[in-house]
Parts: structure tokens; sequence; C-alpha cells
């Protein structure tokens, strides 16, 4: 499948009506914020997208994005290289709207003055989320992992009697 470059900026309330999707790449030179945040990113940033409606007759943006990067191994301090995988749910407001009842997966997503919104953003947004908080290798990969070891052995819990046993019997009376 061929690599099409994505739009940076969609109205979501248009691409909903049509209910259209998206595959394609962003190029790394639109996310210096993932960039500054890791040591690298290997290639394009590859995005689903699909813009429908839902049950509720919300407008509604859900998609993926993957990434190769480069982190620093925060016990060794050598590089490894990772995939970042992202999915999302996104339902867009304007600015000071009251957002509605939604789903628990669902993520407001403000628009600008023209209705539209910033894909490269979200995405980049997304990302950096996606992160692991302490960047490490493998313990098999780790030149360090092999330090990582546990002493003693941890005891295994006595089978205490359940405090409401009494009352079970109680019932059957």
């Amino acid at each position: 499948m061929e690599k099409v470059k994505l739009p940076i900026k969609v109205d979501p309330a248009r691409c909903a009506q049509s209910r259209l999707e998206y595959q394609g790449v962003f190029g790394a030179v639109l996310m210096p914020r993932l960039q500054d945040s890791t040591q690298g990113i290997h290639g394009d940033i590859d995005v689903s997208l699909k813009f429908g409606t839902d049950a509720q007759g919300l407008r509604v943006m859900s998609g993926q994005a993957r990434v190769q990067v480069s982190l620093q191994c925060q016990r060794c301090n050598e590089l490894f290289d990772t995939t970042i995988e992202s999915e999302f749910t996104y339902t867009p407001l304007r600015a000071n709207a009251e957002a509605p009842e939604l789903p628990e997966d669902y993520d407001t997503i403000e628009v600008d003055d023209i209705g539209e919104i910033n894909l490269a953003e979200i995405i980049e947004d997304e990302l950096i989320l996606g992160l692991p908080q302490i960047p490490t290798h493998e313990n098999e990969q780790c030149s360090e992992g092999k330090f990582d070891q546990s002493f003693g052995e941890i005891p295994t819990a006595e089978e205490r009697p359940n405090p409401f046993a009494v009352l079970e019997e109680l019932k059957r009376k």
C-alpha cells in the first residue's frame, strides 16, 4: 500500500458527514515535541483515522497512530528502539461549548474559529502520552538488567478463615 501524506488540518464536521477514512503518514518534521521527548524518530508516523457519527448523534473521530522511536534506557543509559502505539476517540466541540454526556472512552477536542482541527498536533499529543514514563530495555537485553534481582523468598499468605462464614451458618438455620 502506498503511503499517502495526510492533511494537517481538517473540518471534523464535514469529514463526519462524509464518513471519511484516512490511512497515511505524517512526516517526523511535523512532530517537534515528540522529537524532543525521544532520542529520535525512525521514519514516518503511520496513522489511520475514521470520521463518523455515533449512536448518540455525536460527531466522532477515532483512530490509531504508530511510530518507531529511539529511547534512552534509564538503567544502562544505552539507546534502544521501540514502537509507540496509540488508539484514540475524539468528539469535536466549539470553544466554550458545554460538553454533552460522553461515553467513557471519548475525549473532546476544541475546533478553531473556522471549525477545523490540527491533526498533526492531536497525533503528536497522543504519541507523547504513549511514551513510557521510565523507558528501559527488557531485562534480557539490558546490560544492567542482570543486576535487577530480588533476594529471599516471599512467604505465601496463609489461608485465613472467612469472617462472614458465621453469617452463612446462621443463614442456613
